[in-house]
Parts: structure tokens; C-alpha cells; sequence
């Protein structure tokens, strides 16, 4: 969201108020500091083993006195947390039109991803304006029954702030990230974090990745591990102590960007980073059963593999020794959007917010 609140700042005719729930403190608090947005409201609602009922709720109850006292013309909600569901809600309770930016993103399956799946379809029924990333998006909410005159094709914001963000010669803060980034050696960039993949699914993909390494000593991967300690204890058990394996904290998002800037691939069940990557030329391998994002699928610039062993084992080996299998992926044109997107949905507001 954030390239969509600099591009208000534009138009002084508009005016933006930035309410933040800061559903995840840490991840929040460095990205509004990197795009310079100051939030007018910080529900500041994280406590420690929140829950889907916790968020839901404290994000209502917050929402509903800034609601009341601001009574926007338009709210916006982004993507697919909790957040963006109870947030589309409470506008919604408030008689407030909604614009979903990032919507029409399905897989099908409302436990794959979970909770997001139903976060996104439950905000496309409460929704006045939808902003979809992709033709394919809009198809989605088309079959849902949304007028064709609620739905824009924007390309994905998440490419606006990419470009905002990357750098030629970025330094990490982190010298012994720098130094090991420095040693000439392929660079494999990893993230897992999805509930569905928690447990077996993760030991799977952790021991073919190992598999893998063994026969590719000229390999290194970086691997930010989230903070779920769920996540943790396998990551500790399969991957700990291996020479081939940086284990690092969470990165603030402009170092990671830069990260994703610097790997020869990405291995990940993130659905951002299937988008992010590939605007990067770099192929993403996604360790999921089912992607909201099949269109970077049928451009080529994503597989997904699952969680089996055999797959993850048969794409990584493909993607570090067959140059035409990388270059096809690599080369891929990126179906998410030319950088423009907060433009088409800030235009699309004040032709319509303006006017009436």
C-alpha cells in the first residue's frame, strides 16, 4: 500500500489519513520508516500468541472510532491478511464504500492458503471498487458477479515499491551477510512460513534442499527464518550447523529486496515473493500445492513443486545444471504490472470520488 499512499500525496486535492493495526509490529514499523509514512491512527493491536479471533476482533473495535470520527469518502484495504478482511468489515458496519487494491487473487481452496484464501474473497463481497492486479484477477471476480464497472486492471503495487526499492550496489548493514554475498558463489535466497506447510511439509523440502546442496558444493543459500517458533524447531533440526546454509533473522524489506536482487533463485511459499522475483529475472520455485498467483505459472516465471521431496529435489537440480531450463524461467516476461499500478488506482479514485 505504501506506493499508493505516496502517490496521493500528489494530488492535493486529495487527502489521505493512514491508519495502521500493526498486526505484525516489526515488519510494519520498518517499511512505513523506509517509505517515510507517518500513520495518523496505530491500533498497535500485536500481542504475543494472537490469534485469527483476536485479530479480527481488535481490529473492529479499533477501526470503529477513527471511522466514526474521519467518515472518509473511500477506504482501502490491501491484499489478503486479517486485517484487510476486518478492516473492509468495519467500513462496511460504517456505510463506507470500499477499494480493494491487490484483488480477484483465488485459488479455489478456502483452506490453501488459510486463512488468506477466504480474507480475500470475504473482502471482494464487502468491496465497491476492485483494483486486480491481472486480467486473469478480473475474470475471478467477473464469475463472482462484480460489475465489470467495479473492477480495474492495475498490475500489482507490489512492483511500484519494488522498483522504489532495489538499488545497484546496495551494502547490507549486516557485514557478515555483505561478506558472504561478496564470495562469488551462487546465491539460493529461501523463504517458508505458510501454516499448511508447518511440520512434515517443511522436512521435506529442508531435506531435499540438503540432498541438493551436497551435490552442489558451489551453492550457498540464505534462508531468513520467520520468527514463528513453530517454523523454528525444524529449521533448527534439518538445517543448523550446515556450512551451505546462512541462517538469518528476518530481513527489514529493503535489505530483502536487495537480497532477492543478488540470488540466482528463489525457493519460497511466500505469495508476494512469486510476483517480486520475477520483475527481478530471477525464477522462483513455490513449495505450495496451489498458488492465488497461477498467472506467473502460465507465464513460466513460477513453478510450483508441492512439498514433496522428489519434486523440490528434481527442480532445484534442474534450475542450478540445465542453463536453458534457468535461462526460460529467468527470461520469462513478468505478468504483474510495469511499475505503474498506484497510478491507475489513484486516477481511477479521483475520476470517481471527484466527479461525484
Amino acid at each position: 500500500m505504501a506506493p499508493v499512499v505516496k502517490e496521493i500525496e500528489k494530488h492535493p486535492e486529495l487527502k489521505s489519513v493512514v491508519c495502521v493495526t500493526a498486526q505484525h509490529r516489526q515488519m510494519l514499523d520498518q517499511v512505513l520508516d523506509l517509505f517515510r509514512i507517518t500513520p495518523d491512527y496505530d491500533l498497535n493491536i500485536m500481542k504475543q500468541g494472537q490469534t485469527l479471533q483476536d485479530i479480527t476482533t481488535e481490529v473492529l473495535l479499533g477501526l470503529k472510532p477513527v471511522l466514526e470520527k474521519e467518515r472518509p469518502d473511500l477506504v482501502l484495504v490491501h491484499g489478503d491478511t486479517t486485517t484487510t478482511f476486518a478492516g473492509a468489515l468495519a467500513a462496511y458496519y460504517a456505510r463506507i464504500p470500499v477499494g480493494h487494491v491487490e484483488a480477484g487473487l483465488r485459488t479455489g481452496d478456502k483452506f490453501s492458503p488459510y486463512p488468506e484464501e477466504m480474507n480475500r474473497r470475504l473482502t471482494g463481497v464487502l468491496c465497491d471498487w476492485h483494483f486486480a492486479p491481472t486480467a486473469l484477477a478480473r475474470e475471478n471476480l467477473l464469475k463472482e458477479n462484480v460489475r465489470p464497472e467495479r473492477i480495474l486492471v492495475t498490475g500489482n503495487t507490489v512492483i511500484d515499491a519494488l522498483r522504489m526499492t532495489v538499488q545497484k550496489g546496495f551494502v547490507f548493514q549486516d557485514k557478515d551477510l555483505q561478506k558472504v554475498l561478496e564470495g562469488g558463489r551462487r546465491i539460493i535466497v529461501m523463504t517458508t512460513h505458510r501454516r499448511e506447510n508447518w511440520g512434515e511439509p517443511l522436512r521435506q523440502v529442508y531435506r531435499a534442499l540438503k540432498d541438493v546442496l551436497a551435490k552442489h558444493p558451489d551453492i550457498l543459500v540464505v534462508f531468513p527464518v520467520h520468527k514463528n517458533p513453530v517454523v523454528r524447531q525444524v529449521v533448527e533440526q534439518e538445517l543448523a550447523g550446515l556450512g551451505q546454509v546462512v541462517l538469518v533473522e528476518p530481513l527489514d524489506y529493503e535489505p530483502f529486496a536487495n537480497l532477492m536482487n543478488r540470488a540466482c533463485l528463489i525457493l519460497t511459499d511466500s505469495g508476494g515473493i512469486q510476483e517480486e522475483a520475477p520483475s527481478l529475472g530471477k525464477p522462483v520455485l513455490v513449495v505450495r500445492n496451489t498458488t492465488e498467483r497461477p498467472e506467473a505459472v502460465a507465464a513460466g516465471t513460477v513453478k510450483l513443486t508441492g512439498t514433496d521431496y522428489d519434486r523440490v529435489y528434481r527442480e532445484l537440480t534442474l534450475l542450478l545444471d540445465d542453463q536453458d531450463y534457468y535461462r526460460a524461467m529467468a527470461e520469462a516476461v513478468n505478468p504483474y504490472g510495469d511499475g505503474l499500478a498506484s497510478r491507475r488506482i489513484v486516477g481511477q479514485i479521483m475520476r470517481n470520488l471527484i466527479k461525484n
